[in-house]
């Protein structure tokens, strides 16, 4: 379905690492060590300032397209899903390691500081699964590590994305497959992309995995203006967890998320695809590729308010009427007053993560080579919250 990477790309070399050797080890020569990323001396506390690179480089490979991003700032290392592969890096761009083998979509990542893996979403719309991807972080130590015989993934089954995904909504028998040109899948569900941890929308269940739903561009329905994002408690989520087997897939995992929600934005071209809480802010994220109707402003990034609970109410677009927990956009950036729509005109949808202190990475995604010698590049910039319009990100300069 699609091409496996293999072989090692030479790292880019884009910015210098200025970071403390609490984080990743430097030798005498000034060698960083690689692996486990484990070193003799204690790391120091998550809140411990670190200089961060203004860019890192996640290399060049065949592969797909770059989805996600996400660091564990605390061991010095960034990990890049490039849709089939999942590169690790440290924070000069050097790779550590890789997972290959992937024949579905891995999109978006984000880093649990809780347990020290990484979270992923994976799709295999053929076979109608949806899963979470968990990555044991620290076994990732050597380049082109098989997603299935290696064990260094686990995943967990969504049944409430399959449900959506699969439902037929025109009543005709017939489930109209991966297409965006019917009136099949729920809110328009295509899936899942947009990954994140951070607080339950109710402040009642303490921190969540959120998960966002990719929705199909089709301008010929009403059913499909809300992203809508599923919340989930892990904590008894290692006993759902299986190993990835492709050809079983397997149906482990909770029979309900703990929460549903939906935030109204227009149509979107296959919805949340990196989704990012900042504790900064208190408020989410969302980086789309931008709809295609024209009643709708067709932003490209999203802000939800985290500071307002959700209200249960009518989900917009619904036919027959349909009663769900809506989210509020926060009432800055740009404003279409005919929709009520606010957002901005802004990257991300490539990778997106905060550091909870007004900066973020932004990832951009390009391509080197061509034809058979096509290679997919992706880079992480560091980019400051401005909060001004039409783009909200400026890069930060190092001083």
């Amino acid at each position: 379905m699609r091409t496996h990477a293999r072989g090692r790309s030479a790292a880019l070399f884009t910015s210098v690492v200025m970071m403390s050797a609490a984080v990743v080890g430097v030798g005498p020569a000034g060698a960083v060590e690689q692996g486990s990323g484990r070193t003799d001396r204690p790391l120091p506390p998550a809140s411990a300032p670190l200089t961060l690179p203004t860019a890192v480089d996640g290399g060049s490979w065949k592969s797909g397209h770059l989805q996600g991003t996400a660091v564990d700032r605390r061991k010095g290392h960034m990990y890049f899903s490039f849709t089939n592969l999942l590169v690790k890096t440290d924070m000069s761009g050097k790779p550590i390691g890789s997972v290959t083998g992937f024949t579905g979509h891995l999109g978006d990542l984000d880093f649990n500081k809780g347990d020290g893996r990484v979270y992923g979403s994976l799709e295999y719309k053929a076979a109608k699964a949806f899963y979470i991807a968990v990555f044991d972080a620290d076994r990732i130590t050597r380049m082109d590590m098989d997603a299935q015989s290696t064990g260094v993934v686990s995943t967990v089954h969504l049944k409430e994305v399959v449900a959506d995904y699969t439902a037929d909504m025109d009543g005709d028998g017939d489930f109209d497959g991966d297409t965006a040109d019917t009136a099949d899948h729920r809110y328009g569900c295509s899936g899942i992309d947009g990954v994140a941890f951070g607080p339950s929308f109710d402040r009642a269940g303490g921190e969540k995995l959120t998960v966002a739903y990719g929705v199909y561009a089709n301008t010929g329905r009403e059913d499909n203006d809300n992203q809508v994002l599923l919340q989930y408690d892990i904590s008894a989520w290692k006993g759902y967890e299986k190993p990835l087997t492709e050809s079983a897939p397997h149906t482990s995992g909770p029979a309900a998320p703990d929460g549903k929600y939906f935030v109204y934005t227009g149509n979107t071209t296959y919805g949340v695809q990196n989704l990012e809480y900042d504790a900064k802010s208190g408020d989410w994220l969302m980086a789309a590729y931008k709809g295609t109707k024209t009643t709708f402003p067709n932003y490209s990034l999203f802000v939800v308010d985290g500071s307002k609970r959700p209200v249960l109410g009518p989900v917009r677009g619904q036919r027959p009427s349909e009663a769900g927990q809506n989210l509020h956009l926060r009432a800055t950036g740009l404003h279409d007053a005919a929709s009520g729509v606010y957002g901005y005109r802004a990257a991300g949808q490539y990778g997106l993560v905060s550091l909870d202190d007004g900066r973020f990475y932004v990832a951009t995604s390009g391509t080197t080579g061509s034809g058979e010698n096509t290679r997919q590049t992706g880079r992480a910039v560091l980019h400051r919250w401005t909060g001004g319009t039409p783009d909200p990100f400026t890069p930060e300069r190092r001083r």
